[in-house]
């Protein structure tokens, strides 16, 4: 009896454990899994969307806007973007041919439907085969900020939909779990850039 119960027991230590290692961990718990490896790197590093990690996209973007991962986006996007830059939302953005040659093939290697990350494939199934250019007019961005209103976007700190950084201070790292968002107050200013 004491051994069925210690065998009992250990089933249940590793059925626990096992459901640890692949249970998604994101806000909506749709059941998603992934792999023990990628659970231990999200838990450890908590990424769910690859950092940005080329020097060119970072200093050409980042002076005027965040640097946005590029798995937030599939690669028709990112092309897309990077073929219109003269016309880059109301600004010429244009750059030479090498730097846009390295920003592109960086942007579509990395892109939501080229490498995993758990929120550029959740953003990948909501979109079909549109092919938006931002990442605040996803359905999945809009169902996971339903509950904001549109004057809270508004707000001094933050500005726009698309200041990721004004509520999740990992954002450019990867990170926009929940539970590390923080939005602004109403009557706070906006932080300055480093």
């Amino acid at each position: 009896m004491k051994n069925k119960f210690l065998i009992l027991l250990c089933l249940a230590s590793m059925t626990v454990t096992m459901k640890a290692w692949t249970d998604d961990d994101d806000d909506e718990h749709e059941g998603k899994h992934h792999s023990r490896k990628s659970f231990l790197f999200h838990e450890r590093r908590q990424v769910t969307t690859a950092p940005v990690m080329n020097a060119k996209f970072k200093a050409e973007c980042t002076s005027c806007h965040m640097a946005y991962p590029p798995g937030l986006l599939p690669a028709r996007s990112w092309t897309q973007m990077m073929n219109t830059l003269d016309k880059h939302f109301g600004e010429d953005a244009s750059l030479d041919e090498a730097t846009k040659k390295e920003v592109m093939d960086y942007l579509v290697k990395y892109s939501s439907d080229h490498a995993y990350s758990r929120r550029g494939s959740k953003i990948l199934a909501t979109i079909g085969s549109s092919t938006p250019l931002r990442i605040s007019e996803t359905p999945y961005f809009i169902r996971k900020h339903d509950e904001i209103a549109d004057s809270t976007f508004k707000r001094k700190a933050i500005g726009s939909k698309a200041n990721c950084l004004a509520c999740h201070p990992g954002a450019e790292a990867g990170n926009y779990e929940e539970h590390d968002v923080r939005i602004p107050r109403a009557d706070e200013l906006p932080a300055k850039k480093k």
